[in-house]
């Protein structure tokens, strides 16, 4: 899923941990895609796209096996609980703080492409459901809808809505071949994928945590 709705998920889970600060959930929730990012910039895991960018399928997270394994990221998801319960001593920080990097796993699967690996240094076989490259309209709804139903099970504000809903619509020509958008200059920048992503994060997550 794209940055916002990550960030959305947070709201789920300070509902139901609700003694937990925000900013541990929003980090947790986001913690895989900053790996990726900075494990893109150190040139450890690569994205590569098509010769032309319309849309999001034409991009391909081609090398992720650290920030973006199964078996890792899982293991990591159950140490960081551990680690902060046992450690710490803040076992409701610990699993809420799980939970967060486990949901992020979670639905990357059911969106990506075939392009998680199971764990690193094993090529095969790799999982996704391929929402983004097959059914990309639906996608975007899926994507839109997801925000909005974790908008509503935290009982949000207005506000906190309407900013959920225009950093959807801020995506929509990645999902829509029709509509031009900065995707269309992409094509062979990986690095600048990498950056609007990491903008997207920061950007989500710090509005998130202000109107929640």
């Amino acid at each position: 899923m794209f940055a916002i709705n990550h960030a959305a998920t947070a709201l789920i889970i300070k509902k139901v941990f609700k003694d937990v600060p925000i900013i541990w959930l929003l980090i947790s929730v986001q913690f895989m895609e900053l790996l990726w990012v900075s494990l893109n910039f150190l040139g450890i895991e690569k994205t590569t796209t098509d010769e032309e960018v319309k849309y999001v399928g034409n991009i391909h997270l081609s090398y992720m096996p650290f920030s973006h394994s199964i078996v890792t990221m899982s293991g990591v998801g159950i140490a960081a609980w551990l680690v902060i319960a046992k450690l710490f001593g803040l076992p409701e920080v610990g699993l809420a703080v799980g939970l967060g990097i486990l949901s992020h796993l979670v639905l990357d699967l059911i969106t990506h492409s075939q392009d998680i690996a199971l764990a690193p240094f094993i090529n095969q076989p790799k999982f996704g459901l391929g929402l983004y490259f097959k059914k990309p309209i639906p996608a975007f709804f899926l994507e839109i809808a997801y925000g909005v139903v974790c908008w509503w099970i935290y009982e949000g504000s207005f506000t906190l809505l309407i900013m959920i809903i225009l950093f959807n619509l801020a995506n929509l020509s990645m999902f829509f071949k029709a509509i031009p958008g900065l995707e269309q200059k992409m094509a062979h920048r990986p690095l600048l994928i990498t950056t609007v992503v990491l903008i997207q994060i920061i950007v989500t997550l710090i509005m998130v945590d202000l109107l929640s």
